[in-house]
């Protein structure tokens, strides 16, 4: 069986060679060799295949290439031995649609044609694809790139099962092509066979595919974690997705985004597009797509939008992808981090293609959802400052123009506050805020770092009114990259911050009579909040996860 170790042994190798040998040209082609091998090897014990870098269409980088070619040379040679002594045909068909091959040539074109193949998925990460777009073939190409006798994660599998099946409900063939059509191209074939069968046994769909294609073979690993993934009920197509974007947000965002936005989904997904109104808003759509029962609902917009369509996923398995079109995407920063702000169409679509499910806390605001935060004071005037003109002309620079200006008036409210049902107390603050998530930019909400969203806790972060509140937004910045501890009173330390954690928060804000809510003004007396715990799915990036 392989093992990572051996290119160990042949890096030492060439590593010997290069010490013992005196010619300065040897010596130096014995160090490429040896560096190439070595580093192959740690791809290998890492399980690592983006180490060889190719691109989306199919291309290795050329210094890739360079500096693995000693690795290279020494593949392609044992390929062309394998292929040359091959009993089987370069591409076979296993079922309706779904082909086997070993790694493609120009001299394969034909038999691609005239099988009617119209989708390429090339599971190898070493070697560089033929260029498809040239060649004028007319033909989707997917990489997921897969080490040589190596397993897939959970993620690729997934999107290889998706891509697989949109194409072939779309009444296109597809063929899967590995090195040598052996292992990595099988498993994957085998993979989608058990989705569509799910009687037959892993053994069972490994004996029809030899039975086709006799030099098909799964190492004992590859083998082991097919059958894990069945046993698991992991192998399941998952590609029923809604759309439902807001068409003014982001100054109209979705008109010059929709069409990337739809060619890049719809190659894993079958798609269902709705717009939202000034009559049908995104929880009345997103109702609809539950009724047809869809994997995923992608909500394009701002959060406003995202908040309209969670509502009608709280409590349900039904995930939720974002793309983020709003002036702040708050949520969409607190989950994905601070790239999510400037990340491509691209790049956000394909976070939701390769992402991994998040189970998130979601809250009850006067019985409204709130994904985000409340609040009153700073966070509310803020909000009501930036209005939608300063924010088309301004963008997020609007909501600093806003907190600016309540800064600047410091008004100090009283507000009585109870926590879980216990007794009531009162504060004095020009600011409140009840959070669920924030990103580490809401500095309101930062009384103790960043909102976990996954704590079954809401956040209460207040300011003290005695104090410079430009010293207060200071020290709410330097806790967002702490996690200080509170005294008895709930303030941090020496600073004029305080905060608490409660499930449940009840605010008497008669006083004001009005609030924000992910960033929406209400009118109310009070506030009370109540936190979900773990009530909604969300699709991020797998870096994302905890």
């Amino acid at each position: 069986m392989f093992k990572p170790n051996y290119f160990l042994l042949v890096a030492a190798a060439f590593v010997l060679l290069a010490v013992f040998t005196s010619h300065i040209y040897f010596k130096l082609a014995w160090a490429w060799f040896a560096l190439s091998f070595f580093t192959v090897s740690l791809a290998y014990l890492l399980n690592k295949p983006t180490i060889f870098r190719k691109r989306s269409d199919g291309t290795v980088p050329f210094y890739i290439r360079w500096v693995f070619m000693p690795f290279l040379w020494s593949t392609q040679l044992y390929n062309s031995w394998a292929r040359s002594n091959d009993p089987v045909p370069a591409l076979q068909k296993i079922d309706d649609g779904i082909y086997l091959a070993r790694r493609l040539f120009p001299s394969d074109i034909h038999a691609i044609k005239s099988e009617n193949i119209s989708g390429v998925l090339d599971v190898t990460a070493e070697f560089s694809s033929l260029n498809w777009m040239a060649l004028q073939s007319n033909i989707d190409y997917l990489n997921i790139p897969i080490l040589d006798h190596s397993v897939p994660t959970d993620t690729q599998i997934q999107r290889a099962l998706n891509w697989i099946h949109t194409h072939k409900k779309n009444g296109r063939s597809v063929v899967v092509h590995c090195a040598l059509g052996r292992g990595r191209s099988v498993f994957m074939v085998a993979a989608y066979l058990l989705s569509q069968y799910p009687e037959a046994k892993p053994k069972e769909i490994m004996n029809k595919i030899r039975e086709i294609r006799s030099t098909v073979r799964l190492n004992n690993k590859q083998f082991k974690h097919l059958n894990k993934a069945f046993e698991n009920k992991s192998l399941v197509v998952h590609n029923s997705a809604w759309v439902i974007a807001n068409p003014v947000a982001g100054k109209r965002q979705w008109e010059a985004e929709k069409d990337e936005i739809l060619k890049l989904l719809s190659g894993y997904y079958n798609l269902t597009v709705k717009t939202t109104t000034p009559e049908v808003n995104g929880t009345e759509l997103a109702k609809q797509a539950l009724k047809a029962s869809p994997d995923l609902v992608i909500a394009c917009g701002g959060d406003g939008t995202v908040t309209e369509v969670a509502t009608a996923l709280v409590g349900t398995k039904v995930k939720l992808g974002i793309i983020p079109f709003g002036t702040a995407n708050a949520l969409s920063h607190a989950l994905c981090g601070t790239m999510s702000k400037v990340a491509s169409t691209e790049t956000i679509c394909l976070n939701i293609i390769d992402g991994c499910e998040q189970r998130i806390d979601t809250a009850t605001c006067n019985d409204e959802l709130m994904l985000l935060l409340a609040g009153v004071g700073f966070e509310q005037q803020m909000i009501e400052k930036a209005d939608r003109e300063k924010k088309n002309s301004s963008g997020q620079i609007a909501y600093l123009q806003g907190l600016w200006e309540a800064i600047s008036q410091n008004d100090i409210h009283t507000f009585k506050i109870s926590l879980n049902d216990d007794d009531a107390f009162e504060i004095e603050t020009p600011s409140l805020t009840i959070a669920n998530a924030s990103p580490v930019t809401t500095l309101l909400a930062q009384g103790k770092g960043v909102p976990d969203i996954e704590d079954g806790e809401l956040d209460l972060t207040w300011l003290d009114p005695e104090r410079m509140q430009i010293l207060n937004l200071a020290e709410l910045a330097m806790l967002g990259l702490s996690n200080d501890e509170t005294d008895e009173s709930g303030k941090q330390n020496d600073s004029g911050v305080f905060h608490r954690n409660a499930q449940k928060v009840r605010v008497d804000i008669s006083q004001i009579g009005h609030y924000v809510i992910d960033g929406e003004t209400r009118e109310a007396d009070y506030l009370e909040v109540t936190v979900q715990p773990k009530s909604l799915s969300v699709v991020v990036p797998e870096a994302a996860l905890k």
